[in-house]
């Protein structure tokens, strides 16, 4: 850490995430933070849903109500509560509750602030000075035994006056009223003015009402009349054709042909069909036979009506005397239409017509203007609220904002916003998942962040609504993850979920992951082709098998082949060229192993061997391991992250915690019984030999003067002929004395 000085102010950095960052570390940084350069800042924007900290802060904070918190909302808040607060220091505790003394009274803005924390303490009966969220958030517990709170909206402990209590409780009735802060139903002035409205307009729509043409049973004559006035219409019209072309008459009635079709069937579930019938028999007269049968369909209704509309003693009934019904109902059903105040009906018109002779709506506006006059008072309390809730999260969202100085915590204990909690998956524990509204678009971006990403779909019986995460693996291999696999996840506030990967983004988790991926790649590869080409095999079998079958000679005929005699110069071809192969391999192995003088060739070939597949794998890792960011996973869930925010393998290593095991002596009942060790041993040592023995028949140690048996294998004459010795000068021959007294020459002897 080192620090810097600008032009204005000095500010102190700190190199954290991959980055210099500015670190805010006293109340003085907070009175400077406007001159702090923006680009300077880690975050320019952020939304204010989705996050792990109370979102009324986060409202507080966007003073522009655009659902995201900009650098200049930061700035805006700052100031305010430098204003509203002596101590700027004590910002950056995190307390949850203000003390009184705490609030700078010398401000405008802190005056009211003070008075209303002390109103808030005095309703609460609450000892003490300290005004915490719990305090401030909970207003109904503030205004319950208030009788005036400044909202405009009066209830029955507005007042003492029993009249009054009950037009406003007839009020609240009728019009639905509106919550007072108290928590109580009541009504506002505009309430109030409707509310007597529709008083008077009910009670002058009453007083037109006219002569009913079927007394009491007027209301119920209009429903039956409308239920079968086209019904009726259409047989009138249907007669008229009759009466016009007499053969038409069987068209126009009611065909049997339709009745037998529906005859076989239970009627009661062709009620449909049935009413689509004549309300009676068509005959060709225009007129209703009041004692002929009628439509089963219609009839309880028609004979309902003719009750209540026609003398007991009539027989017919015409079109016009049909039409007569309707107009003698016409100016009711005017009036009817034509209803007015009908949320004030069901008090009765006794009621309504005493409320409107005792008018009592100025003594309750004037009730309303009383409360209102409390407004600024109350609005006070609501700043209050905003107070307490910043004094408690400001520094938090700071932190997460400027320097995402929580995220690089060394404590554990302490988590970033957008850390929404822990996922349980593969004997590992992924502390960075992030809360993502579309798993889909938000993984377009993801992929740049480097990172292994699991999304799941997360639900549980204590939430309503399922959640939306992606987890960043950070530590150990792929090992058993797949789309589909079921997890544990466990939210900030311990809820367990439970988790469904629904996609997975493939990124290097490790160097370790990385040496072993080719070989697995090798193994899948060898898997994938043996079960190809074993596929093609079954496959080829069963329709040769199939077609054998198909030709197959017919049963009795002689079916037997011909012995095919054996051809052994054909096997001796394939034999010899089995040999050239083979001595071609052991040759060129040979050649090749021959280099090796002395064992530490051979480490060094493995070693050589292994970085050759290896190395590629993990050095490609590592790049991308140290290059890890998060700011593409913020990016692609609303931010506006300016600087890249590193996650390089020590700082991974913190996000994923590996499971780990105590050591257990205890054998396990149902392992496998292997072999026992000296027959481990015996086959290693086997193993071993014969490794041995192949390479010295190839001559791989002839080097060391151990000669393969086989010809092919062993070193030419000239490559182990030992050279010349050098020309000397011959000597004489020596002469010997025999017993005789004779010399002989030294080649005889």
């Amino acid at each position: 850490m080192k620090e810097k000085k600008q032009q204005g102010y000095k500010w102190t950095f700190q190199n954290i995430g991959g980055a210099t960052r500015v670190k805010i570390q006293s109340g003085e940084d907070l009175k400077h933070l406007a001159e702090l350069d923006k680009k300077m800042w880690t975050v320019l924007s952020c939304p204010v849903t989705g996050l792990e900290i109370d979102c009324k802060s986060l409202e507080y904070m966007d003073a522009d109500g655009d659902k995201k918190i900009h650098v200049d909302d930061v700035i805006a808040t700052t100031n305010w509560l430098l204003d509203v607060v002596k101590d700027a220091d004590s910002l950056l505790l995190g307390k949850d509750g203000i003390a009184l003394s705490d609030i700078n009274q010398d401000s405008e803005q802190g005056k009211r602030l003070y008075a209303s924390a002390k109103q808030i303490l005095e309703n609460l009966k609450k000892e003490g000075e300290v005004v915490t969220v719990a305090d401030s958030s909970d207003s109904i517990a503030i205004f319950a035994q208030t009788r005036f709170n400044g909202d405009g909206i009066i209830t029955e402990g507005s007042t003492d006056d029993e009249n009054l209590k009950q037009i406003i409780a007839a009020a609240v009735t009728s019009t639905g009223g509106s919550q007072d802060r108290s928590g109580v139903q009541g009504v506002n002035a505009d309430q109030i003015e409707a509310f007597y409205q529709a008083l008077a307009d009910y009670a002058a729509w009453l007083s037109q009402k006219p002569e009913l043409p079927y007394g009491e049973d007027t209301d119920k004559a209009i429903e039956l009349f409308n239920a079968l006035n086209l019904k009726v219409k259409d047989f009138f019209l249907r007669s008229k054709l009759a009466a016009f072309d007499q053969d038409s008459t069987a068209a126009l009635d009611v065909q049997v042909s339709r009745i037998e079709a529906i005859s076989a069937d239970n009627l009661t579930e062709k009620g449909d069909e049935i009413a689509s019938y004549p309300i009676q028999r068509v005959t060709g007269k225009a007129e209703l036979d009041l004692t002929a049968p009628v439509n089963p369909a219609w009839a309880a209704q028609f004979e309902a009506l003719m009750a209540i509309v026609a003398d007991k003693k009539k027989k017919t009934l015409t079109e016009a005397e049909w039409d007569e019904i309707g107009q003698k109902t016409g100016a009711y059903t005017a009036w009817v239409g034509q209803k007015a105040g009908a949320s004030v009906e069901a008090l009765g018109i006794d009621c309504i017509d005493a409320l409107l002779k005792n008018n009592q709506k100025e003594e309750l506006l004037k009730l309303v203007e009383q409360d209102k006059a409390l407004e600024e008072e109350a609005n006070g309390i609501d700043c209050v609220d905003k107070l307490t809730h910043l004094y408690r999260d400001y520094f938090q969202v700071l932190r997460n904002y400027i320097t995402l100085q929580d995220f690089y915590e060394k404590d554990q204990n302490v988590k970033a916003i957008f850390q929404a909690g822990t996922l349980i998956i593969d004997q590992r524990a992924c502390h960075l998942t992030m809360k993502v509204q579309n798993a889909g678009a938000h993984g377009v971006m993801a992929p740049a962040s480097g990172m292994y990403l699991i999304y799941c779909t997360c639900t549980s019986k204590e939430k309503p609504a399922p959640v939306e995460i992606v987890a960043a693996m950070t530590m150990g291999e792929t090992g058993d993850l797949y789309v589909g696999k079921n997890a544990i996840f466990y939210d900030r506030e311990g809820v367990d979920y439970d988790a469904v990967v629904t996609k997975i983004i493939d990124n290097p988790i490790s160097i370790r992951q990385a040496f072993w991926s080719p070989y697995r790649r090798l193994a899948k590869w060898i898997e994938d082709m043996i079960n190809k080409r074993a596929a093609e095999k079954d496959s080829k079998m069963m329709a040769d098998t199939t077609a054998k079958l198909q030709t197959a000679p017919a049963a009795g005929a002689d079916s037997k082949p011909a012995p095919q005699q054996f051809d052994i110069a054909k096997f001796a071809g394939i034999f010899a060229a089995i040999g050239m192969a083979l001595g071609l391999i052991g040759a060129a192995l040979a050649s090749f192993f021959g280099a090796f003088t002395a064992w530490w060739h051979w480490v060094v070939f493995f070693v050589a061997l292994i970085l050759i597949i290896s190395g590629p794998s993990m050095i490609m890792a590592w790049l991308k391991l140290r290059k890890r960011n998060i700011a593409p996973l913020l990016n692609a869930n609303g931010w506006a992250v300016n600087a890249a925010s590193i996650v390089n393998i020590p700082f991974g290593a913190t996000l994923t915690d590996m499971v780990k095991f105590p050591l257990v002596k205890a054998k396990d009942p149902f392992a496998k019984k292997g072999l026992p060790c000296w027959a481990k041993w015996l086959i290693g040592i086997l193993c071993i030999a014969i490794v041995v023995c192949c390479m010295w028949l190839f001559g791989c140690f002839n080097k060391w003067n151990l000669i393969s048996p086989i010809e092919r294998f062993q070193p030419k004459v000239e490559e182990v002929a030992e050279p010349a010795a050098e020309t000397e000068e011959p000597v004489a021959p020596v002469e010997e004395t025999t017993t005789e007294g004779e010399t002989a020459p030294a080649e005889q002897q």
